[in-house]
């Protein structure tokens, strides 16, 4: 531990879209900005991976907010789309056209707008089918390159500093040393749960330490049991599910080799089962663009009655129109002609930390945006293309809120270090035995009875992991708490809403499934 108190005005803990645009506009009103992130940059945040796309209102916000309302299974909160609908198309123009000069794909007549599942109308834009990392690169260096932000890279954050219902700083972990960051406001925007679950579209490291520290601070969660699946990544039966050393996770199912995005079915691409059957039209009126939750379990559904789902993409020019995907399916192998193979894969939570139109949480000077967050926008279902917007707008709004106050260093919690080391894989041994039960008890498909028996797991993991904490300091341990917490909450939640919705899909296993009406 260091003598002198560290302080900064605004502390950022991520540095995905939602963290860089809370650093930004934090800066903006002359804060001295600190953004800690445990990316290994740039590929570590969840904002490169994304494909297709940044969706804006356009001129026609009243409709985006009817397709938003429509896909969350009129679940959203309507003020909350406003906020969205409303700010999309200054935010857009403000942080990546004018600031960074993002040169989203043009056509004869302007921005090449695009749709994907569930929109009404063409209002994404997009570059390639890799956006994120158009957005993501330019926007980390100019915020590296700004005087008011300093960037700590590598950098974990291990626990919030909080005193009477007030949030003062946080406990950060770099190379091994623990220092307490004591800010004015903190801004948690540290991304998704891709690390709960075998199969995930996420990048590593993504195991809910936001939504684990706040809960933990006694900051209110909702919405957790609302976890989106990505219905088509790429999955290889040559690649075991992540941390599973090849025998976890669910037998045969594979690893997910690359995210196929949206926007491939949005221009005409065809889901096709093992008998080579299209089956969507089967499940909903708007076949392969109905909403993502339909299409997870409609997949997932094709792939036990038939062994595989494949993408067809001979109705489009795939090479020319997708060509980073096109590269993607021959590095590993795929050959795009015959059909992509995909199952769906954990892909974004739509809950999180409760927060209002602000980014504020139900603790004092606490801030959650991203996905780490819970603003109301997607209900039980997000529509494609809105986490990008949903991150640069309440980051902008978040960290314009969060400036102005100053730090107040107060005595912080001691990080005991009095036991031996860790067994090496101890962290890894119970990640395995989190992600299975994630996977087989709080997937997309949820039977009450299993829910039940996932929570009695958790507990006892949790009760284990808590255990280790009180005398052991290390990041590995701390990641593993935050998970641990993240994933009893989602089993909680879901166990809790006894309702179907959304990405909420409660079946009774004892009943027979429903043949597939697919011709």
């Amino acid at each position: 531990m260091t003598d002198d108190p560290i302080t900064t005005d605004v502390l950022v803990i991520g540095s995905g879209i939602a963290g860089l645009a809370a650093a930004l506009a934090a800066a903006r009103e002359g804060d001295d900005v600190t953004l800690a992130t445990k990316a290994t940059r740039p590929e570590g945040s969840s904002s490169w991976w994304a494909q297709g796309g940044i969706a804006i209102s356009r001129d026609t916000p009243e409709e985006f907010k009817e397709d938003i309302m429509a896909a969350s299974d009129g679940t959203a909160d309507p003020d909350a789309v406003d906020v969205l609908v409303e700010s999309a198309n200054e935010a857009v123009e403000d942080v990546l056209l004018e600031t960074l000069d993002v040169e989203f794909d043009q056509n004869g007549s302007g921005h090449d707008f695009t749709r994907e599942a569930a929109h009404s109308e063409d209002r994404i834009l997009h570059v390639d089918a890799s956006t994120g990392k158009h957005i993501h690169v330019p926007f980390l260096n100019y915020i590296d390159d700004h005087d008011g932000v300093e960037i700590l890279d590598d950098t974990a954050a291990l626990e919030l500093i909080r005193h009477e219902g007030r949030v003062h700083g946080a406990m950060l972990e770099s190379d091994g040393e623990v220092d307490p960051y004591f800010a004015g406001s903190v801004v948690l925007a540290t991304g998704g749960i891709g690390d709960l679950y075998p199969r995930t579209t996420n990048p590593d490291n993504t195991t809910g330490d936001g939504i684990g520290m706040a809960a933990l601070a006694g900051a209110e969660v909702a919405d957790m049991e609302y976890v989106q699946f990505h219905p088509t990544a790429c999955t290889l039966d040559s690649e075991p599910p992540r941390g599973s050393d090849g025998g976890g996770g669910t037998a045969g199912a594979g690893d997910v080799a690359f995210l196929v995005s949206e926007a491939v079915r949005g221009e005409g691409g065809l889901l096709r089962n093992g008998d080579g059957e299209r089956f969507m039209p089967g499940y909903h009126a708007d076949a392969e663009l109905a909403p993502r939750d339909v299409v997870a379990r409609a997949v997932k559904a094709e792939r036990e009655a038939t062994g595989e789902v494949t993408l067809d993409v001979s109705p489009l020019d795939f090479a020319d129109e997708f060509p980073n995907l096109a590269d993607r399916c021959e590095e590993h192998g795929v050959d795009w002609t015959d059909g992509i193979p995909v199952a769906p894969a954990e892909h974004f939570l739509c809950g999180g930390i409760s927060v209002d139109d602000r980014g504020r949480t139900t603790l004092d000077r606490l801030y959650a945006v991203g996905e780490c967050s819970r603003t109301g926008v997607h209900g039980a279902n997000r529509l494609a293309s809105t986490s990008l917007l949903e991150g640069l707008v309440w980051g902008l709004r978040a960290g314009e809120d969060a400036a102005g106050a100053e730090p107040e260093p107060i005595e912080a919690p001691e990080l005991l270090e009095r036991d031996p080391d860790l067994p090496e894989r101890f962290a890894r041994d119970k990640f395995q035995r989190l992600t299975r039960v994630m996977d087989e008890n709080v997937g997309v498909k949820r039977d009450p009875a299993d829910l039940q028996r996932a929570m009695a797991v958790l507990r006892r993991l949790k009760g284990e992991v808590d255990a280790y904490v009180r005398t052991r300091t290390s990041r590995s341990l701390y990641e593993l708490r935050h998970a641990s917490v993240t994933a009893l909450l989602i089993a909680r939640h879901a166990a809790e809403n006894e309702e179907s919705v959304g990405t909420h899909n409660l079946v009774d296993a004892s009943e027979e499934p429903p043949e597939s009406t697919a011709d």
